[in-house]
């Protein structure tokens, strides 16, 4: 049974694929977090581990919720390593592990490309498909993707 929940069909069809583009980010960036948390070494080894930790414990969590939104608005939420590939903006790379600082440049562009993607369909969701309470379920993910790029930036030295 589907939901009746106000917002036209055609708009839930929409949703849900914006959904499942922000479930493919969250899972890419959960991957490489955890990636990363495996092969940090040197300088501040501890303090990174579990940051990283800290990081895709939080995005697992909210990886979790975006399914739930997907099916609590009647779709169907994607689940395999390749639909996450092929619908994710973010990069993948294969047999290679960069330094710390490497790491963290890629890990901070990372999360500034899905606040970027969730910013734009904030409003494509509140706007074009009327749907006010995913606009306000994408603003808290990208507020929470903005602080963590943000903990991550301070390991850079201000220019």
């Amino acid at each position: 049974m589907l939901p009746d929940l106000g917002i036209a069909k055609k708009n839930l069809t929409e949703v849900h694929k914006i959904l499942n583009k922000v479930l493919a980010n969250g899972n890419m960036i959960y991957i490489k977090l955890r990636k990363f948390h495996w092969n940090l070494s040197g300088d501040n080894f501890m303090e990174l581990h579990l940051l990283f930790e800290d990081q895709y414990d939080a995005v697992a969590e909210a990886v979790d919720e975006v399914a739930e939104r997907i099916s609590t608005l009647g779709g169907i939420a994607i689940g395999t390593t390749s639909e996450f590939a092929e619908l994710s903006d973010l990069n993948e790379t294969p047999g290679k592990v960069p330094d710390t600082q490497g790491m963290l440049k890629e890990l901070v562009a990372d999360h500034e490309t899905i606040v970027k993607g969730l910013r734009e369909n904030i409003d494509k969701c509140e706007e074009d498909y009327k749907d006010a309470g995913t606009a306000d379920f994408l603003t808290a993910l990208m507020q929470a993707h903005e602080k963590m790029a943000w903990k991550l930036r301070k390991y850079f030295k201000e220019s």
